[in-house]
């Protein structure tokens, strides 16, 4: 690819250009300026999302296809500016566009090219946890589940880049089977290690034949991620009701009583106006341990932070995780979500969420607006008609 700048010979590490701060020097620390934009490249400029954007007049095709190009635009920014594998944009975009690709036309080619030539370098020789940390895992994970979803959804079949790069993955894998999260970033995308190993459990059941043609010592590991997965105790709400998540794609891995324990407890979250709230997950210092006292701060500090708004990134969640767990899209439940996530859109075609990482940038905002087309996917509302998209 031309046009961008090249950083591959780094490609393991979770993104350090949205953490260092330009300018600055250990000695004496230079403020950063605010962001003007959320995205910018050459011909797209994305603004920062804001909580006073308006909402759209009326949801339907325009406003759905708005959000479209805002996560096209956004991946295609990301890939030519920054040039890493993260969890709050092209990482998400990969893992869910592909899937919508019966709707809008197959995801940027450029992000997936981008994938393929990130895929991580082989673990060191060390493989102590201590280097499974420094490696991160994060990347690969990311990297492995977006190509899987493009061999699903776009190609229908396996290719060599994803068997390559869910194999590299594995290399990623501790010793108790799980997958490491290091560093704070975009709560919940990835905060704790069993969601982390969540999605790589999504990227080996995704990939089209993979499970079927792992060797031995894949299935090793893959046993091992099973077990972790199975047995891990839940650190707060939030991954009581992934176990939802868990069940759809390994089945065995959940009981009946559990699944139905974590519906109710995801039933008994929604509130009133039909929405959920993330923050209403885990108490504000339980994402991880540790977190830092900024984070902690700007948590507290929200406006609502006493009693949680219902946010979009939630919200879709829950109806996702019901859809995939068998719940009829007329649930009663599910409508009062999907109708929140209608009068929400935003007129840039984005929903918008305040990051619990920084709020500066809000990627939250993307990852929401990700999860809320899914969720109007599985739900049929994408489909064509007076408030879907015409194929």
């Amino acid at each position: 690819m031309t046009g961008r700048p090249t950083m591959k010979t780094v490609p393991f590490l979770l993104c350090l250009v949205c953490l260092i701060q330009p300018g600055s020097t250990a000695e004496t620390p230079t403020p950063k300026p605010k962001p003007v934009y959320q995205y910018h490249t050459e011909g797209i400029a994305i603004s920062i999302p804001t909580a006073d954007e308006a909402k759209v007049a009326a949801f339907g095709t325009a406003s759905i296809q708005a959000a479209v190009r805002y996560l096209d635009e956004g991946a295609i920014c990301w890939v030519r500016e920054r040039s890493c594998i993260n969890c709050h944009t092209t990482g998400p975009y990969l893992a869910e566009r592909p899937a919508l690709t019966k709707y809008f036309g197959s995801p940027k080619e450029e992000v997936r090219d981008d994938f393929v030539d990130s895929i991580p370098r082989p673990s060191p020789a060390d493989d102590s946890e201590k280097a499974k940390k420094r490696v991160g895992a994060s990347t690969s994970v990311w990297c492995a589940l977006g190509l899987a979803e493009w061999d699903k959804h776009v190609t229908g079949s396996l290719s060599e880049p994803t068997d390559r790069a869910l194999r590299e993955m594995m290399t990623r894998q501790s010793a108790a089977g799980s997958f490491v999260s290091t560093g704070e970033v975009e709560i919940p995308h990835i905060t704790t290690d069993f969601e982390l190993t969540l999605q790589a459990a999504r990227a080996i059941t995704t990939a089209p034949g993979w499970l079927d043609k792992a060797d031995p010592e894949l299935r090793k590991g893959i046993d091992r991620m099973k077990i972790f997965l199975r047995d891990a105790p839940p650190r707060n709400d939030y991954e009581r009701v992934l176990r939802l998540q868990l069940a759809s794609l390994i089945p065995e891995l959940v009981p009946q009583t559990e699944r139905a324990h974590a519906l109710a407890l995801l039933t008994g979250k929604q509130h009133s106006d039909g929405g959920w709230s993330l923050r209403d997950l885990s108490a504000v210092d339980n994402w991880r341990t540790p977190m830092s006292e900024r984070v902690l701060d700007l948590i507290k500090s929200l406006p609502d932070a006493a009693a949680p708004e219902s946010d979009p990134y939630m919200t879709a969640l829950a109806i996702v995780l019901m859809r995939e767990n068998g719940i009829p899209a007329n649930d009663e439940r599910i409508r009062r979500g999907i109708e929140w996530l209608k009068r929400e859109q935003r007129v840039s075609g984005r929903w918008w969420m305040h990051s619990l990482y920084r709020g500066n940038y809000q990627y939250i905002t993307y990852i929401a607006t990700t999860q809320a087309l899914k969720a109007l996917a599985l739900c049929g509302e994408l489909e064509s008609g007076e408030s879907g998209v015409q194929r």
